[in-house]
């Protein structure tokens, strides 16, 4: 029984840190799109050149 205990709280931890890591990632990813989002919307209104960047 006890090792069964020591494989459900490594099970249990290992959920939860995977849980935080994905909330992470996506919060990660949330902010790149809204970053893309940004970017797009300067070069389509010219507040940034993006000649410089392309030559």
């Amino acid at each position: 029984m006890n090792e069964q205990k020591a494989i459900a709280d490594f099970v249990e931890r290992s959920i939860i840190r995977i849980d935080l890591l994905s909330d992470k990632i996506q919060l990660s990813i949330d902010h790149l799109k809204e970053y893309r989002t940004a970017l797009i919307s300067a070069a389509v209104t010219g507040k940034i050149d993006i000649r410089e960047e392309v030559a």
